[in-house]
């Protein structure tokens, strides 16, 4: 019996994937009590939104840094760092309450100062800002 080229490379796939199958299962079922997520973003090389219109740059930003509002899937504005937000009658000016327990990293609380540097830092450098 002759063993074609063609056959022992599916022989070869088929006995890599079952013997793939029970590590995947114990991926996917396995505790993490860390709760840590993890992703790999391809060539993430700027961390800063405002300085990168990269495709990775900014996946890295949603997951990183809050917003005021966020969108849902249907591009609907919800409420992310704002608890209250009130707009004046002739709607030329917004004001924001931001929701309690707001930290940074080291556990300093997020402060209306620090927003209103974000929001200029942005409105100098990006188009839409």
């Amino acid at each position: 019996m002759t063993i074609s080229r063609r056959n022992l490379f599916k022989v070869g796939i088929a006995a890599g994937a079952a013997l793939s199958i029970p590590s995947v299962q114990r991926a996917q079922t396995s505790p993490t009590p860390d709760r840590t997520v993890r992703v790999v973003i391809e060539n993430l090389s700027v961390f800063d939104p405002i300085a990168s219109t990269s495709g990775g740059t900014a996946t890295h930003a949603f997951l990183v840094y809050d917003t005021l509002f966020g969108i849902d899937s249907k591009f609907v504005p919800h409420p992310q760092m704002v608890g209250k937000w009130d707009v004046s009658d002739d709607k030329k000016t917004y004001t924001f309450e931001l929701r309690d327990g707001l930290g940074w990293h080291d556990g300093t609380p997020v402060t209306a100062a620090d927003c209103v540097a974000s929001i200029r830092r942005w409105g100098q450098v990006a188009p839409g800002g």
